[in-house]
């Protein structure tokens, strides 16, 4: 089984505060911190204590019996020697356990960095090993807070263009500011454009990224952009449940995501589809209007490409018990989950809640509905798909 690697965060006892990071290796975890309801899911259940690292919750790492379907690889069965390869991962300090389950299925050590943070608040970062001439993939989400993140993932890869990298990939599981896409108002700003002319501008060669919340995002970069979506993952688990397609009403939330529904819908055995028409009158306050489709004695499936306040799909699912719905599922692939989203959430609309681990999920906010799915598979089959030029969009079809 490949090394995983692990986080440590020290304080310097000198006059400027700082945090440095350093990778230690050890092998995955026996028991689970949460009971385990499919073979690349975690289910919490509200009565378990959760085991965290630094203060964050720890997601169950994969082992080779829970590969989905659509992504069986002999990376597992022949473990990397890093001496022997010019791909080196790297990763910022957003989404440790996520990293650490990328590289574990990978095969790959983390590559040595160490991260500061100075009395100021300014961050410092220097690579503790040559990368010259070597792929490099920096794994760094930029979730809440999320102008640190952000700012720590340009300057990680300054300091690998500096240190004379051949290539350097940005994997950001969440693209922050991408709701930010396009001009509502007069006099605003567009700053999914801005964030990514930074990235280019740091030094990023290619960007890796999830979901991203509309797709003209991709055209904002001057650089390559491989679109990775999560959907396979939620649809695995979702056929795990058994429940019957005749059963089954793919719902949007929105009119802006009826394209993801329709698609999600089609990989269902071709479920019907519903819609939610909502205006929203300000900024996470949303208010739902009215309902296109038959939801009546149905299994609802809500799908959305993230949660923040949870407010438009929980008015969603009031909607949607109003009309008949038997049962309804929330799905998204990034779980931002600001306040009050976990009231929302956990107030008894929906049957389960699944989400992925794009984004970390602090212990406070695991409740009994919740449903974990690890994305860690998926992104380390595209690392190693771009790393080798082969195609990624074949992992989809």
């Amino acid at each position: 089984m490949a090394s995983m690697a692990l986080r440590c965060l020290s304080s310097s006892s000198s006059s400027s505060s700082s945090t440095s990071f350093c990778p230690t290796f050890a092998p995955p975890p026996r028991s689970p911190p949460c009971r385990i309801s499919l073979p690349f899911s975690v289910k919490c259940n509200g009565s378990e204590p959760l085991k965290t690292v630094n203060g964050r919750p720890s997601v169950p790492i994969l082992d080779e019996q829970s590969l989905p379907k659509f992504l069986h690889s002999r990376r597992l069965e022949n473990s990397v020697n890093r001496s022997n390869t010019r791909l080196k991962l790297f990763s910022g300090l957003a989404n440790p356990a996520l990293a650490k389950e990328i590289a574990w299925y990978m095969g790959l050590e983390f590559g040595k960095v160490k991260i500061k943070r100075f009395a100021d608040g300014e961050i410092y970062v220097q690579l503790e090993e040559s990368v010259r001439g070597c792929d490099v993939f920096i794994i760094q989400p930029t979730s809440p807070p999320a102008n640190e993140n952000l700012m720590e993932l340009l300057i990680m890869i300054d300091a690998c263009r500096r240190a004379s990298a051949k290539n350097i990939t940005a994997v950001i599981p969440y693209f922050g500011y991408a709701r930010a896409d396009r001009k509502t108002q007069g006099r605003e700003s567009i700053a999914a454009k801005l964030v990514a002319n930074l990235i280019t501008e740091a030094g990023a060669n290619r960007v890796l990224a999830c979901d991203l919340h509309s797709g003209q995002s991709m055209g904002y970069f001057d650089i390559p952009v491989d679109h990775v979506y999560c959907q396979p993952v939620i649809l695995d688990y979702l056929a795990s449940k058994g429940i019957a397609s005749s059963d089954l009403v793919v719902v949007s939330p929105d009119v802006g995501g009826v394209a993801r529904a329709r698609a999600f819908a089609k990989k269902l055995s071709d479920a019907p589809l519903a819609i939610v028409d909502k205006r929203r009158h300000a900024h996470n306050v949303a208010e739902v209007m009215n309902l296109i489709g038959d939801v009546k004695g149905k299994v609802a499936v809500m799908l959305d490409d993230m949660i923040d306040t949870a407010g438009t799909i929980t008015k969603g699912a009031e909607l949607l018990h109003e009309e008949g719905a038997r049962e309804v599922y929330a799905c998204c692939t990034h779980a931002v989950f600001s306040p009050p989203a976990i009231e929302r959430l956990s107030s008894g609309c929906f049957q389960e809640v699944i989400i992925t681990n794009t984004l970390p999920v602090a212990e406070q906010n695991f409740f009994r509905q919740l449903t974990v799915l690890s994305t860690a598979n998926l992104l380390g089959e595209t690392i190693w798909r771009v790393h080798d030029d082969c195609s990624v969009s074949s992992i989809f079809q």
